[in-house]
């Protein structure tokens, strides 16, 4: 078969595109920009168009297209006159996942980690939302096992798609709850369908939706179960050591209580298919992931942190770590840079943001990531006025050490310090010195 994808570069389809492909499929795509993962895909073989283009769309099989492509993209119309299969990524999962042995992992927070350690522990195809540092990519392919570990997206309840064999859950926090026309039964509803489809299942069972499911499933208290947390530096890099259970001692690359919550959960979805002490082992191997409390610069005067935490719960157990980092590391102060991400995620949890960064010695605020959404008015400096608050229209790299942040004109200098970058946007790219 010949497939199509449209918005090839995003992280979710890129995955799927990658395993296709190396299931000996015929993959081509298409996208808006040229980025590092089009060109990841250009240097696998795939063609990849720029920007998108009707005449592309020939005689390929099927096209699946992102949840952000509208129907009036011309490769869309061009392939509903040609009379090709257009589906969107949701409906496409059906069709990729149907015969796997799916290991899907859900949740507001802690997703995609928990996907990349399970990765880390247990053999089997991987697809990720986000680049795994181990797997120096955002999938792996297997072709000695119909085992499957991938993450299962609630934003668009494409996660009940996945044919889990074991769902795992990380959390059930309401979030993308637009999608969801604010319907917490829908929302609550959708999470239950998602666990009921899996013969096996292993939750977070402090969460509080969780807490209250009937199903027969493998239950993960962290107050209980998570003893004797300790963090430690090894060359700089974060590590947490913890007790699970009876199980012993586990080190995992991360700080803080919600990276062993996750590692716990990924033990715990591995532990009836493989020796303890093999899992012990493996999840060394895990050395976190691209833009989740990502180490991009390192010296004595100034350390940069990339880091998608993108909603208050994220963001709040992110400066957790960073404080524990500050603090090992002898830092001064955090500065903390973020890009919000949709308005109406901004505004449905604007009380949360307001106080997720206590403690930071400087807030810095860049323009909404719209998402497409229509822009809407919020007064930053007002509603943040109780910070050291600059607004910004940018930021950008010199020499790839000293970060500028910049509207017109450069505002500041950022060359000394602890610093971390918030969002999901293009921040990742500003912090970087990429964009």
């Amino acid at each position: 078969m010949k497939i199509h994808f449209i918005g090839i570069g995003g992280i979710g389809i890129s995955g799927l595109a990658k395993h296709l492909l190396a299931e000996g499929y015929e993959v081509s795509g298409s996208d808006v920009y040229i980025t590092a993962i089009t060109k990841e895909l250009q240097g696998l073989g795939v063609r990849v168009d720029v920007p998108h283009n009707a005449f592309i769309i020939k005689d390929q099989d099927l096209v699946i297209h992102s949840a952000v492509i509208k129907p009036d993209n011309p490769e869309i119309i061009r392939a509903n006159e040609l009379g090709i299969k257009v589906m969107c990524r949701s409906e496409a999962l059906t069709f990729i996942l149907k015969d796997k042995n799916v290991y899907a992992v859900a949740g507001a927070h802690g997703k995609s980690t928990t996907t990349a350690i399970l990765a880390s522990i247990m053999s089997g195809s991987t697809i990720i939302g986000a680049q795994s540092k181990a797997l120096g990519s955002n999938t792996r392919y297997d072709g000695t096992t119909n085992t499957m570990l991938f993450e299962a997206d609630e934003s668009d309840e494409s996660f009940l798609n996945t044919n889990p064999y074991c769902s795992i859950v990380t959390n059930a926090e309401p979030e993308h709850m637009e999608f969801y026309n604010y319907n917490l039964e829908r929302f609550y509803g959708a999470y239950r369908k998602f666990l009921d489809l899996g013969q096996k299942r292993i939750i977070c069972a402090e969460d509080k939706f969780l807490s209250e499911y009937e199903g027969d499933a493998v239950r993960l208290y962290p107050t209980r179960d998570i003893k004797d947390i300790e963090y430690k530096l090894i060359d700089n890099q974060p590590f947490t050591s913890f007790s699970l259970l009876n199980f012993g001692r586990f080190d995992v690359w991360g700080f803080g209580q919600h990276i062993a919550v996750d590692a716990a959960l990924a033990i715990l979805a591995s532990i009836d298919v493989m020796n303890i002490e093999d899992i012990r082992n493996n999840l060394k191997n895990y050395k976190g992931i691209k833009k989740r409390f990502d180490i991009i610069n390192d010296s004595k005067q100034l350390v940069v942190i990339d880091d998608y935490g993108h909603h208050p719960t994220e963001i709040r157990a992110t400066m957790k770590s960073v404080q524990t980092y500050k603090k090992l590391r002898e830092f001064n102060e955090i500065i903390a840079i973020w890009q919000p991400h949709k308005f109406s995620r901004t505004i449905d949890n604007l009380s949360e943001f307001k106080t997720c960064f206590d403690g930071v010695g400087m807030l810095v605020i860049l323009p909404v990531w719209r998402a497409g959404e229509e822009t809407v008015d919020i007064d930053f400096e007002k509603e943040f006025a109780h910070f050291n608050l600059i607004l910004a229209d940018k930021i950008t790299r010199k020499e790839n050490k000293v970060i500028l942040l910049r509207d017109d004109a450069t505002i500041a200098s950022l060359s000394s310090g602890l610093v971390v970058g918030f969002g999901a946007g293009d921040i990742t790219y500003q912090i970087r010195g990429e964009r």
